[in-house]
This record gives structure tokens, C-alpha cells and sequence, in this order.
């Protein structure tokens, strides 16, 4: 990566320090340590492509994605709205799921199994009955699957759309495989293990769904009134397009959102793009400062090129005074 002026390392840094402080929460630190420097083998290598998929930048569009597509199953709203503290809490609801999501991509095999256990635990005790009067648990095989199905999806059409690793068809039935993989320790129903069964299963919920009251209020909460500074209003709008564009044009019916027409699509795909690219910049490795030529005694360089009155070749930008970059 290119040398970059100290002042635009200070910005990358202060708003990458932000927004893992926001996702991670205040021991991401420790816990990001702990789950890639603890040795021990792993549920997946290094080429598989659940980690392309979950390492990129791609995945907070992919997230939110999710979250609209999730709430049109009535009982996994109404389990939502009445147990996870989405709205008092988000920041703590998204820092436990990405916990979750990096152990159990990343982190260790032993690591990874109690992770899933913890989860267990708490859906044993989410129970309760939806607005219509339907009975739900959070562990029903059936809406386990369900959640499940519309996550990967999004995350999937999420890092096709915005990923800056490309994928092929093959890589992509290698994800759903691997996310199988979790799902079931998890306790889902039949999760998917190919981008065909992904299709059938989405289509096999449709009936399912539906655009309630509580869905809606979600997307409202989600899109026009999210719980952050009003400085990050703008970056954030330009994400949730993105995000939007995802989702299937029956979801956005579902859910009271506007079709989006093939000008109204480019330029949201266009805003996603941006944004995600921006959380990608930010959250990247600062590049390293190339070290300035050694210079003998008599001032010159090691490389025996004299150092011209004005004009330092050394200059840390990587550029000469002439240069039009």
C-alpha cells in the first residue's frame, strides 16, 4: 500500500479505532487476540471461503441486509422485539453477533464449540407467542433455519455485490457448505449446503412471511431513525441503500419500502459501494512509511545519487516536487 500523509493516517486511524469500538465492543481488543493468536486448530482453513466471506468489509451491508430480511418471519420478530433489546440495546445486540460470527470462523475449534453452547443456552430461553397468537421458540429447528437462511443469503449477495475478493460458483457452494456446518451445531433445520438448495429454501419460507406491523416498525428503526452520531447520518444513509438493494423486490413490498427502478437500483448500488469501501479503507492496516535513503558522510545516498539544492529524492510522499499525482 502506497505511503500516505501523517494526517490522513491520524483520520483512518481515529475512524477505524470507532468503528470496531462500535462492532467489537470495549474488550474487542482482547477478544480479536484471543481468537487469532490462540493456537490450536480451527473449524476452517485459511482457504476456505467463509473467511473471505466474513473478513470483508462487505458484511456491514450484508448485516443489515439480514436484519430486514430476518424480520419478515413473524416469530422471529416478534422473538426479536421481545427478547434481544435491539432497540435499547443495539450496539450490544451487534457486538454479540459479530463476536459469535469471528469465533466461529476464525477463532479456535474449542473456542468455536463453547461459543455455540452459550448461544444455545439463551435460545432454550426464548420462548413466548407472537402478535397472531402463534407459540414460538428460539430453538425451533424450523425458524433456527429460517434465521439462518436469510442471513447467509444476504451476506452472501452482499460480499458478490461489495466484496473485494471475487467468488466463483464453486467458492460460493463452498461458503453455504461451511456455514452449514454451523448452522447445525446450532440446531437449524436442513441448512443449505449449495447456492441451488439456498434457493429452494428461500422459496420454501416465502409462505411464511410477511410484512407485519412489528417488521415494518424494524425497518423504520433500522433506516430512517438508527442510533448514531448525526455526523455518521450520511455515511450511514448511503450504507443502508446498499443494503436495501439486496434484498428481494417482495421484501421490499413486505416491508413498505419503495420499489426501486433500474436508475433508483444503480444508484444505490453506487452508495453501497462507497460506503463500504470507505469502512474498508478505515478499518485496514496502516501502510508502512518507506524508509528514507542511508547517507554516507559527504551527503550522499547509499546509491551514490547526489541530493540536488531543493529537491529531496528521499521525500517521504513517494513523489518528486514535479509531480502531477
Amino acid at each position: 500500500m502506497e505511503w500516505s500523509p501523517p494526517f490522513v493516517d491520524g483520520l483512518r486511524e481515529r475512524l477505524g479505532s470507532e468503528l470496531f469500538r462500535r462492532v467489537a465492543g470495549p474488550s474487542g481488543e482482547k477478544t480479536r487476540a484471543r481468537i487469532h493468536d490462540t493456537p490450536g486448530p480451527r473449524w476452517f482453513g485459511p482457504d476456505r471461503p467463509i473467511r473471505t466471506v466474513h473478513g470483508d468489509a462487505a458484511m456491514f451491508a450484508g448485516g443489515l441486509t439480514a436484519l430486514l430480511l430476518q424480520s419478515l418471519h413473524p416469530s422471529a420478530m416478534a422473538a426479536v422485539a421481545a427478547h434481544s433489546g435491539f432497540r435499547g440495546d443495539p450496539w450490544g445486540r451487534l457486538q454479540r453477533t459479530s463476536t459469535f460470527l469471528a469465533v466461529t470462523t476464525f477463532g479456535t475449534a474449542d473456542d468455536a464449540r463453547h461459543a455455540v453452547e452459550r448461544v444455545r443456552a439463551v435460545h432454550e430461553r426464548v420462548r413466548g407467542t407472537a402478535p397472531g397468537g402463534l407459540p414460538y421458540r428460539a430453538s425451533d429447528p424450523h425458524l433456527l433455519g429460517w434465521v439462518h437462511v436469510a442471513e447467509v443469503h444476504s451476506f452472501l449477495r452482499a460480499h458478490l455485490r461489495y466484496g473485494a475478493t471475487p467468488l466463483t460458483r464453486a467458492d460460493c457452494d463452498g461458503y453455504m457448505a461451511d456455514t452449514a456446518r454451523i448452522a447445525e451445531e446450532l440446531g437449524a433445520e436442513r441448512p443449505p449446503r449449495n447456492l441451488a438448495e439456498l434457493a429452494r429454501r428461500l422459496e420454501a419460507y416465502r409462505g411464511e412471511l410477511g410484512g407485519t406491523r412489528e417488521a415494518r416498525e424494524a425497518a423504520r428503526f433500522l433506516l430512517r431513525d438508527p442510533p448514531i452520531p448525526r455526523r455518521a447520518r450520511a455515511p450511514y444513509a448511503l450504507l443502508a441503500a446498499g443494503a436495501v438493494e439486496l434484498l428481494p423486490p417482495w421484501a421490499l413490498r413486505e416491508l413498505g419500502l419503495p420499489p426501486l427502478p433500474r436508475p433508483a437500483r444503480a444508484a444505490a448500488r453506487a452508495g453501497g459501494r462507497l460506503a463500504v469501501g470507505g469502512i474498508r479503507w478505515a478499518m485496514a492496516p496502516p501502510p508502512t512509511r518507506p524508509p528514507r535513503p542511508p547517507r554516507t558522510p559527504r551527503g550522499r545516498t547509499a546509491g551514490g545519487e547526489g541530493r540536488e539544492p531543493g529537491r529531496d529524492r528521499g521525500a517521504p510522499t513517494g513523489r518528486t516536487p514535479g509531480s502531477s499525482r
